[in-house]
């Protein structure tokens, strides 16, 4: 079996890799490089140069080959590589007739526990939303941040003391809202220095927050391992990271209890198994980031059937309805607060013939949020 093809597609916000063999065989995966999915489509294409002509079962060899060969790396480029990593594992799976977690090791889970996005202008439509979440069997939701999820072209202001105060306060009625059978997963956005973290971290301690989802910008390893050392809340981070050496490196500071790879930028199911592995030894839990479409979910859920260490799996909205519906054949689907591990050959699922068509691209805006007095903010 032979590589004949290596074609990037876009469709709707999301740009997807089809990698073609001599024996009929289809392999899908996704790039997550979110923003620059047309610099990560011309990686792909750079690829497939190398690709095509190839065995697609030397995974590992064509994973190394391609990480290594121009020493240059970022999200574009491990998007493009993510993407056909999972390709291959998905036509691995075709090929052999046997799921992708089956390849790499068996399943240890029959599902994988999820939560739910919960989004709002205010804090009552925030708490409503929790309140929605639990009413539909979903144990476990994350708000977007305690601070309301304003509009980017808004301008920012507010002062260190009702910044703070407003977002306990808010945590706290999420909380009152939903009592202890939902585990509230708090999203910080980046959005906060240092000291501010430390600081919000002690006022929502009381309200056991499952996880504190990016206090800091993750650039600086040492000082997110600062932040960790201050506080008693349990750090979730790890999405915008795109190498096992970088999760190293932070799990190494003990700055996170809960790593979050992004199986569509770390490499693919290669790359996010050895970080899941890196995790499992310091006893820190894994929860995929996930904030792409259903070949997302699916590559996730096959990571989470097979590693000990997962904790929780990142749901986001649509996945049952158009457009995220139309665009692959059979998506996972949800079962209360759980999604059930894919048990189809491959990945499990397929670009819609006529996704594309239906769903034409649609490119994100540079905008980001402007303090009142010109600076940039963090949102």
């Amino acid at each position: 079996m032979r590589i004949t093809a290596v074609e990037p597609i876009f469709v709707d916000r999301y740009l997807f890799v089809e990698v073609r063999t001599d024996a009929g065989l289809t392999g899908l995966g996704e790039s997550g490089a979110w923003g620059f999915l047309e610099a990560s489509a011309g990686a792909v294409e750079t690829f497939a140069r190398y690709l095509v002509g190839q065995d697609p079962l030397k995974i590992e060899h064509h994973w190394q080959y391609l990480y290594r060969w121009t020493h240059f790396r970022g999200a574009a480029i491990m998007g493009a590589l993510s993407a056909i990593d999972i390709a291959l594992w998905d036509l691995a799976g075709q090929h052999h007739g046997v799921p992708c977690h089956r390849l790499l090791g068996g399943p240890t889970r029959d599902k994988a526990r999820v939560y739910y996005h919960v989004f709002g202008r205010t804090r009552e439509e925030l708490v409503r939303g929790c309140v929605e979440a639990k009413s539909a069997g979903l144990q476990r939701g994350r708000p977007p941040d305690p601070f309301t999820d304003d509009p980017r072209d808004e301008p920012y202001f507010q002062t260190h003391a009702a910044k703070i105060a407003g977002a306990v306060e808010t945590v706290r009625q999420y909380r009152a809202a939903v009592g202890d059978d939902v585990d509230l997963c708090i999203e910080i956005h980046r959005r906060l220095t240092p000291a501010e973290a430390v600081v919000l971290a002690e006022g929502i301690a009381p309200y056991r927050p499952f996880f504190y989802e990016d206090p800091i910008l993750p650039d600086n390893f040492d000082a997110m391992g600062e932040v960790a050392r201050r506080i008693t809340v349990p750090i979730a981070t790890g999405e915008r990271l795109h190498t096992i050496h970088e999760f190293a490196m932070l799990l190494a500071r003990g700055a996170v209890q809960y790593v979050r790879p992004d199986v569509c930028m770390v490499g693919g199911l290669t790359g996010a198994k050895k970080i899941a592995a890196l995790a499992e030894a310091h006893y820190v839990g894994v929860v995929p980031h996930n904030p792409l479409s259903p070949v997302s979910t699916a590559a996730c859920l096959h990571l989470a059937a097979c590693i000990p260490n997962f904790a929780l799996q990142e749901y986001p909205l649509g996945e049952d309805r158009p457009p995220k519906s139309e665009i692959v054949t059979n998506a996972p689907a949800r079962e209360g607060g759980y999604l059930r591990i894919p048990d189809a050959p491959g990945l499990g699922l397929a670009l819609a013939p006529d996704a594309a068509a239906r769903h034409p691209y649609r490119p994100r805006e540079v905008v980001t949020r402007l303090h009142e007095d010109g600076s940039v903010v963090d949102q």
